[in-house]
Parts: C-alpha cells; structure tokens; sequence
C-alpha cells in the first residue's frame, strides 16, 4: 500500500543531511543490536533501502525476526527521528545499481553486483519525531502497518 505523499516528503525533510542511522535489530536470543548504516531517502512507497554485508550479524537477526527499529539524530538543528519497520533481505543486482553511490565501493569493492551485498528493504510503519516547539515527541502519520512475509 503506498504512503501519502505528505508522510514520506515530511519523512524525507526530517532526515535530510543525516549521514547514518541507528539500525537496531533483534538477535535471536532476544537482545538488541545497533549498527550505523549510511543514509537512504524514504521512497513513495514508504520504503528505506540500506546495503548491507550478506554475513553480519544483523542480516542473521533479520532472518529470524523482521522488526527493526531506525534512529537518526542530528542535535545541531535538533532532529531527532525514530522508524519501526519490518526488514526485507533483497537481492536485486538492478536496485543496488539504482542506489548505488561510489562511496559505497568502500565497503563493497566489486560494486553494486558484488556477491556478498545484500539490500536491506525497510518498510515503514511508524515514524516519530521530536516536535521542537511542543517539547515532546510527534507521531508521523500516514504510514500504514503493513507486514511482510518470508
């Protein structure tokens, strides 16, 4: 189901110029793992595409648990923005080329065909956002709860 327009561009200017996002995931003995991943825009459809290693050990936790959780922050203009999502693992040697940025051969020398990358596909389903003039923390509305399966 595509997001609103208005969700995912409000989306997109709250994460604007961040670098990096927290990405948190679940191990399968219950416990939280967090690892920065290089920034990616929000797509119409809601959608938040990351590269990532094929064999990590947050690729292992999304293999077992979909639920992920991103946090971006950037505290010079007080942007503070916290995703839940559910994660797909893609293989999809058209998207990584779509997506791909040369900074990204730093990590994956052979490019966007490199057999060890796997796409991470982050589907959106709640955002908030600290409301600087209200002092308290906003929900993004117009993400739908959608899940995945596999």
């Amino acid at each position: 189901m595509a997001q609103t327009y208005d969700s995912v561009a409000k989306l997109n200017e709250l994460i604007k110029d961040i670098d990096f996002a927290m990405l948190t995931t679940i191990r399968t003995d219950g416990s939280l793992h967090s690892c920065p991943m290089a920034t990616q825009q929000v797509d119409t459809n809601g959608i938040i595409w990351f590269f990532s290693h094929i064999n990590t050990e947050k690729v292992e936790a999304i293999r077992t648990d979909p639920r992920v959780n991103l946090a971006y922050s950037d505290a010079d203009s007080q942007r503070y923005v916290s995703i839940t999502g559910r994660c797909e693992l893609v293989r999809d040697h058209v998207k990584a080329k779509q997506l791909w940025k040369p900074i990204y051969a730093t990590w994956f020398p052979k490019g966007s065909e490199d057999p060890n990358l796997i796409l991470l596909k982050v589907h959106v389903q709640e955002a908030a956002y600290w409301h600087e003039k209200e002092n308290r923390m906003a929900k993004l509305l117009g993400f739908a709860n959608t899940s995945i399966s596999g």
